[in-house]
Parts: C-alpha cells; structure tokens; sequence
C-alpha cells in the first residue's frame, strides 16, 4: 500500500506544478470563464495554454470502440460510485466491501469454449481481459478515485497514461482496498494492478497492444452468525448494535485467491488496402494470452459446521490453474460487405492439486489436463442502416468439447431511437471446480463426468434518450449446473448441510424485463429502473426476485456563480422475497437452498454530490431506515446486510 501512496502523491504534486506553470490569477469582473474544455465553467482564473478539448481523450474497449473521457457528474456516475466502478443494480453486497455479491438478476450474454476456473464469488471484483481499456491522449491524463469503507481501512484506484509518441501510449493502474468490516473475522484485502501498452509503427502496418494484470483477495471468512446471533440480531437487542458482539460459526478461516494474466494482441497488415475506406485491407492477426490463478481455503482449527474433517488443525488446500492460449488469425475488410476473419487456436490446460485423495470409497486424482485446439471465424460490418456483428467458435478437437455462435444487430430509426439484438448459443464443460475438488473437508471431495452446459440467450433492447431503454431476453438452459445441499446425508453425517455439485436433467427457462426512464421537471428530476423476472422453468434450481426497483429523486444546480454543480437526493431500492442462494466458504460460490426466503427487502440511501472543475465528490448516508426501525434483512442466509452508515469519497481527474 505505501508504494501505492507514493505512486499517487507524484500524480498529484505533478498535477499541482502543471497547474502552477499554466494559471494565472485575473480580475475577471465577475464574467470572464477559463478556456479550460475539460472541466465545467468556473471564475478566477484563465489559462495561458489552451489544453486540447475533452473529446481528444479518447478510451478504448476490447471490442475498438471508443469511448471520450467524461469529467461530468451524473445520475448514472452516482450508481457507479462503488469499488466495482459499475452499475450494481443486479447486484446485493455482503456486510462488508469486498466479500462478494449475491446475485438479483442474471445475464448470459458472455460465451466461451473451455471451462472457467471456480472460485466464482470472486468474480464479481476480478477484471477479464476485456475490462482493461487502451487509451489515446494528447496529454498525460490521470483518472483517482477514494471511497471511505467500513471500519479500519480504505478503497483507492489510480490510474495513469500517457501517450510518449502519437503511437505509443503507456499505462499503469492499481486499486487496492482494505476493510475491517463490522463483523468478527471478516476483513478484506483486495489489490488489482495493471500496466499496458498500445503501439503502432510509423508506416500503420504493425498495431500491438499488451497488458500485464496481477490480481489478489484475501477474504476472511467466518461462515456466517449462530443461530442464537441470528436471532439477537433478528430482535434488535440492544447489547448488541455493537455488530462484533455477535457470535459466528468460526473466527479462524480465510480464503485467498491469486490471478495473474499476460496478454499480447498484434497485428499485420498485410495489404493495407484503400487509405480512406481501408477496402481490401488484409490483416494477419496473432493473440497470446497466459493465464494463472490459485485458489485456497485454510482454517486453523477444524469445525463440525462442513462435516467430517481429515485433519484437526491447520487446514489448508490449493488449487492452481494455468492455461496458455495461442491463436492466429486472417482478416479481410471487403466494402461495402464488411470485415470477415477466419482463426484457429490452441489451448493448454493444467488445474488440479499437489496430491491425489484416496479413501475407502474413492479416489480423486489430483490433475486435469490437457489440449484443445478451436476453429472459427468472425463478421463485423454495416448493411444499410444495420450494424452486425458474429462470431462462431469450435472445439474440433481436445479434451472438451464446445463451441458457440454469437450475433449482434444493430439498427438506428433516427438520431433518438435505437434497436439491438443478441442471439447467442452456447456449449461448454462446467466449471473445473464442478468436476474436481479437493478438500481437507471429507464432504468436500469429488470427480465428475457432467455434460456440458447448453445455453441459448436471445435479447432484444431499444433505446431512446426520449423515451428511456427496455431490455428483454430469454434464456434457455440444458444440463444445468449448479452446487446444492444433499438432503439425506446419511446416518454418519455431522451435519445436515452437506453441499454438493449437481446437474439438472431438466430446462432452465429464465425472462428478463427490464426498463429505465428518468423524468425531469425544472432541477429536479425522478430516475426509475424496474426489473421484472420469471423462471418459467427449472425454478427448484434457479432463484431470482420476481420484481426489483430503484427509484432515485434528486435535485440539480449550480451554485457560487456556478463554480459547484450540485446534485442531492434518495434512492430507493427493493426487491420482492425469495429463496436467495447461501454462500459457502470453502468453494467461494454460491448454494441453492429451500430452508429459507428473504423477506420483500428495501433500502433508502440518501447523498450529497458536488462536482468543481475536474473533481466529483460523493457523500451518502446509505440504509438510512436503520436508524429508526431493526435491520432485519440479509444478504444471504445468515449474512445480514448493511446497517446504516455515512461513507464519502471522490473521483477526480487530471489533464496535465
């Protein structure tokens, strides 16, 4: 954590300096403005060196869109104050920052050819490979952001870049964030470094970029309140408000998951085909991408809270998982059809453990390896009014089988209105952790044959900055895979809370409606998002809240000569009852259960923003309602959810 410290005080006493050199104090008579385009109209001082405008910072995505640099203070950038960074909608947080998300809402619009490693309530925090971004600027640009957390500790996220040539762009990154919590043994220690590169020779034929990511979450677990902690906390007894007086299952486990990913994505051109249309450029593009991460769960003493256990102290059991895929690629842009590439790629696997398990009854080996070498091709371009997209991908051979088809179509009406459609279908293995675990917990041991996963995703979005945005999909499921709790354990058990993989031989049928409109009426202004959700299908498996709504009321304006833009209100969310999954420790995932609902759940937040020149701070009170009425809600079957409390923070940046 100092280095990060360090790291951003030379951000911020190089952006003190650079400001220093470029601003002078003027007598502006109470009407002159800066010429400064990157932030909002403010008094007093005026630059000697025009900066270039905003919209010359431009962010780039995985997919080659880009996205300008915004320094403005939204609705939408309230909901994305958070240490995700994004929209947490679908999203219901654990009592503590960085423990992970219980799920109101699902989406199916990712697909893949091989297996995904386990751990998946790490998930929610772990950057892919697509959620780092490249970047070119004309000036060194610094994106901070601090947000205050619960109890001991705090959340930062730093980033910089800075284009040395007009074809070179370097960037680095790390958030980190440490939280006590409010609970015994459950603190948090995150940390996601990045650093990246995007390169382009002079004569535009050679294009490079590069990242290099390193990712850890250290979460200490305590499996949750007693019974008798459950139901003090239920009664509001006033001994214990004081929330590290309640009791858990155990104060001596934690899990810890490590991530690391190198990826180099180049490419050749070829023929460099027309300059103004780039017609019958061809491109031979290469793509290595090196993934390892680890996993453990260790406890000092052993508890009967997960069954039988083969050792009685110091607990502790590894998984690690390489892969290293290498694909190679040609594409051909032919206008006015669009831009058609064919790939093929090979995968090499290795997950598994240091040792094999062997018992009375079985054996579980210790390794899953092997090949897989794929074959597909892509399309990309604009018919008429239509943007579309596809993708299609085979396993033609290897030790799993897969493949995938995706489809995207795009169509315009007019400047306002908008329409999108995805099909998506979709086989793969299930997560290795499904088919091999090994644990120091007898229950906790298994190899499985499963099926692969079947699934076929259709959506359908309109958007229109009049009308608002609907979104609907439907997603269909075979051979469903998911972890759930053995209902006879049988006469040796030691508890009755055994959990299992299982696969579903039935069809998971899940719909999705979900609307957005804010209304506006002088400053103030009424932000609505409403989801509504059905499982036609598979519901003994599958568990979401019929109805879920966030509703937030606010005001706007400009205050002190229009130097603070303000904005302040509530929000309010709530969700209807239902059987939301529990969280085991040991696996890191969710648990589908029967032998408990969550009751109709909502929450008021209320916050203060004010954004001046480049810098957006954030004040709010969030769960407000505890502090007249018993916090009776949980986030997961004896994980209760937050109480009341004031966090602030900001995000500001710096265009040097």
């Amino acid at each position: 954590m100092k280095y990060l410290i360090y790291f951003l005080s030379f951000c911020f006493c190089i952006q003190m300096l650079g400001q220093n050199k470029k601003l002078q104090r003027v007598n502006t008579g109470g009407g002159n403005r800066t010429t400064n385009q990157n932030a909002d109209s403010t008094e007093g001082y005026v630059e000697t060196k025009e900066r270039p405008s905003i919209d010359k910072y431009k962010i780039i995505n995985h997919r080659n869109d880009t996205i300008i640099a915004d320094t403005s203070l939204t609705i939408q950038k309230e909901y994305k104050f958070n240490y995700l960074r994004k929209d947490d909608f679908e999203l219901l947080p654990f009592h503590n920052i960085g423990q992970t998300f219980n799920n109101l809402g699902y989406t199916f619009d990712k697909v893949g050819l091989r297996p995904q490693f386990g751990a998946q309530a790490r998930r929610f925090y772990y950057l892919e490979a697509e959620d780092i971004y490249h970047y070119y600027v004309p000036t060194p640009y610094t994106d901070l952001y601090f947000k205050t957390t619960f109890e001991q500790g705090q959340n930062l996220d730093a980033s910089f870049t800075s284009n040395f040539t007009e074809r070179f762009n370097f960037y680095i990154a790390y958030k980190g964030l440490r939280s006590l919590g409010n609970y015994q043994n459950s603190a948090t220690s995150n940390g996601h470094f990045r650093i990246g590169v995007a390169y382009s020779t002079k004569n535009d034929r050679y294009h490079l970029r590069t990242h290099f990511t390193s990712q850890d979450f250290l979460v200490e677990e305590n499996g949750g309140l007693t019974a008798t902690a459950r139901q003090q906390f239920l009664d509001g007894v006033e001994d214990f408000e004081n929330r590290a007086q309640l009791d858990v299952q155990f104060e001596n486990a934690e899990n810890f998951f490590l991530g690391r990913r190198f990826l180099v994505d180049q490419f050749y051109k070829v023929k460099k085909g027309n300059d103004s249309t780039q017609n019958g450029q061809l491109r031979l593009k290469h793509k290595i991408l090196f993934k390892d991460k680890s996993f453990s769960f260790s406890q000092r003493r052993a508890n009967d809270v997960f069954g039988i256990a083969l050792e009685s102290q110091n607990l502790n059991k590894e998984v690690q998982f390489q892969d290293v895929e290498n694909s190679l690629g040609l594409s051909y842009q032919l206008n006015p059809l669009g831009v058609f590439e064919f790939n093929v790629s090979h995968s090499n696997f290795n997950y598994g453990y240091q040792s094999v398990f062997i018992s009375d009854d079985f054996v579980v080996p210790n390794r899953l390896t092997g090949d897989i070498l794929s074959l597909g091709g892509s399309y990309r371009g604009r018919i008429g009014k239509f943007d579309l997209r596809g993708d299609l991908q085979y396993n033609f051979s290897g030790d799993f089988e897969g493949n995938y088809l995706k489809t995207e179509a795009r169509y315009d009406f007019s400047d306002d209105l908008s329409s999108t459609a995805k099909l998506n279908i979709h086989s793969r293995a299930p997560n290795y952790n499904f088919l091999l675990h090994q644990s120091d917990y007898l229950n906790y041991n298994w190899i499985n044959n499963f099926e692969n996963v079947k699934t076929q995703y259709l959506s359908a979005e309109i958007e229109s900055k009049k009308y608002g945005r609907a979104e609907a999909s439907l997603t269909q499921m075979q051979d469903y895979t998911y972890f759930g709790f053995v209902d006879n354990p049988g006469e040796d058990a030691i508890t009755d809370s055994l959990v299992r993989p299982f696969q579903f031989s039935g069809e998971v049928r899940y719909f999705k409606l979900k609307l957005e409109k804010t209304f506006r009426y002088g400053k103030f202004s009424l932000a609505n998002t409403v989801m509504y959700q059905n499982v036609l299908d598979g519901a003994d498996v599958f568990r979401v809240p019929d109805l879920v709504t966030r509703q937030s009321l606010f005001y706007t304006d400009r205050w002190f000569k229009k130097a603070l833009f303000l904005q302040t209100g509530i929000n309010f969310k709530y969700f209807t009852g239902y059987n939301a999954n529990a969280y085991d420790p040991i696996l890191a995932e969710f648990v589908v259960q029967d032998f408990e609902t969550l009751d109709d759940f909502y929450t008021i937040d209320v916050f203060f923003n004010m954004k001046v020149r480049q810098a957006r701070i954030y004040f709010k009170y969030e769960n407000i309602t505890t502090l007249f009425e018993n916090n009776t809600s949980f986030a997961a079957p004896n994980y209760p959810y937050r109480d009341a409390v004031i966090r602030f923070g900001l995000v500001w940046n710096f265009f040097l």
